[in-house]
């Protein structure tokens, strides 16, 4: 597990740190100066002639710091103040003092040369305004130059916590994230401009975010950790009896592709409820699933496949056709089992919240437009500050939310975020949505949790299409060859005793 924070916890934990724990700013500005060199040497940056370019808060101070320690090795580095030195933090005064006394020279304009590597130290976290006049010059005739491209903390322009550009900003090939990634180095468009992101240890402790603030994602070997086991005593019904609901006239596919990825994942039996006329359809293409059909709304069935089934997916290709409705309605005012909301599930479920009223077992996963309609806003007011939103919407309902975007997350009331950093662009295609639906609910067939099936389901989605966008390139990559990239992702990540 990999934590990331906000910038306002970030700030707090740098204020615990300095204030309760008694380490002075200055030490982990020299614990950051330091990072930052152990990166430029790891990484094998070119030092013939690096340009620091320094603002007047605490991470100018850092570059400053960082100016005096490449002196120290024999480089002759150049440092570009843009910051107004008489607003200056009292570490960035030190700073700026001490490679005055290294005769450092330090320098308020541009000098219209080639440098092998440029760092950025401008802004740092905190940043909450639009970037202009001298800085958004500044920043601009930056990202002309070549040279490596280095930001200290997060590039400046980058919103510390959701990622947003700030009119402009600092377009970095590596990011040397201090103490914790930020989120906003994590979220698009903001780890774009992150470039690669290296994360160093710098002294800072993050000790008052609690559970339900945390927000965190997994690295690729920690999936087997999170899969469930297999025993070797036992048969299908170990694993599980999953009922999936979906496919309407002409939409065979989101049934097909949501079983076949449950079956995939480990869930020991899958019927499809569908419309009749995917029935031959569903046979040929998925011969191992049961297949149950309608042709209107039967209450009877219904009870009959619910008292069945130990874990429920309803909404994938399913239509707002009025039997849909019912179907949605009577899952959520009568169904005992764990259900999972896709698709038409959640655009039925937006036009009667009241509907949640009367389960709380529930899994939803909507796209973006999907979430909107939940919250009755638009995609541009959720876009703005999609983690507020979500935390808000679980406070409000007691439901455990994926809320898929470039960056999926999931959330639920008193158990932080899971920012999901995993997949690719390659997976923007028409049944991807239905392929996760599938994986979660296989999971929670097998008995994990609510959260704990949401998060991993999303977290080995994404992994899945790694693999596929490595075997096929960006473009060809079908919802279908997710699929098929499950048995590999999972092979890799099995414990030696299954």
């Amino acid at each position: 597990m990999r934590i990331l924070l906000t910038g306002e916890q970030m700030r707090d934990a740098d204020a615990y740190t300095i204030h309760e724990m008694g380490v002075p700013s200055l030490i982990l500005m020299e614990h950051a100066a330091l990072s930052v060199m152990e990166v430029l040497e790891e990484e094998q940056v070119d030092l013939t002639a690096p340009l620091i370019v320094c603002g007047s808060g605490n991470n100018g101070g850092d570059g400053l710091a960082i100016a005096r320690l490449l002196h120290l090795k024999g480089h002759t580095p150049e440092v570009w103040y843009v910051g107004n030195p008489e607003h200056a933090s009292e570490e960035n005064k030190v700073q700026r003092q001490i490679i005055e006394n290294y005769k450092i020279p330090i320098r308020n304009t541009f000098s219209k040369k080639e440098y092998s590597v440029i760092i950025d130290t401008i802004f740092g976290t905190g940043l909450a305004r639009e970037v202009g006049g001298v800085y958004r010059e500044t920043i601009e005739l930056l990202n002309q130059c070549s040279g490596k491209k280095v930001a200290v903390d997060i590039p400046s322009g980058i919103a510390d916590t959701t990622g947003k550009v700030w009119g402009t900003a600092f377009q970095a090939d590596i990011t040397v994230c201090l103490g914790y990634e930020k989120l906003g180095t994590v979220l698009h468009p903001g780890t774009t401009y992150a470039g690669k992101r290296i994360v160093k240890d710098i002294g800072i402790i993050s000790h008052n975010v609690h559970e339900e603030e945390r927000i965190y994602t997994y690295e690729k070997e920690e999936l087997g950790k999170l899969m469930p086991r297999r025993k070797t005593d036992s048969n299908k019904g170990s694993y599980g009896r999953v009922l999936m609901i979906a496919g309407s006239k002409g939409m065979a596919g989101a049934a097909y592709l949501g079983a076949k990825a449950a079956y995939s994942v480990g869930a020991g039996l899958v019927q499809i409820y569908t419309e009749e006329s995917n029935r031959m359809i569903l046979q040929q293409l998925l011969p191992e699933a049961i297949i149950s059909t309608y042709t209107e709304f039967d209450k009877i069935k219904l009870k009959e496949l619910f008292d069945w089934a130990d874990v429920v997916c309803i909404g994938s290709g399913l239509g707002k056709s009025e039997t849909a409705e019912k179907i949605v309605t009577y899952a959520m005012q009568y169904g005992k089992s764990p259900c999972v909301l896709d698709g038409d599930g959640l655009n039925i479920l937006a036009e009667e919240m009241t509907l949640l009223e009367y389960k709380k077992n529930v899994v939803l996963t909507p796209h973006m437009k999907e979430m909107s309609r939940l919250l009755q806003c638009t995609v541009e007011e959720l876009k703005e500050n999609s983690l507020r939103c979500l935390q808000e919407f679980v406070e409000e309902y007691p439901v455990v939310c994926a809320m898929k975007d470039s960056r999926t997350m999931v959330a639920s009331d008193e158990q932080g975020i899971y920012v999901n950093t995993a997949g690719n662009n390659a997976m923007a295609k028409a049944g991807s949505g239905d392929v996760l639906a599938g994986i979660i609910t296989g999971l929670l067939a097998q008995g994990m949790s609510l959260r704990k099936a949401c998060e991993t389901g999303v977290f080995l989605h994404g992994l899945c299409g790694d693999k596929a966008k490595e075997q096929k390139g960006s473009y060809s990559v079908l919802a279908s060859d997710l699929i098929d990239a499950i048995a590999a992702v999972l092979k890799g990540a099995e414990h030696e005793d299954l």
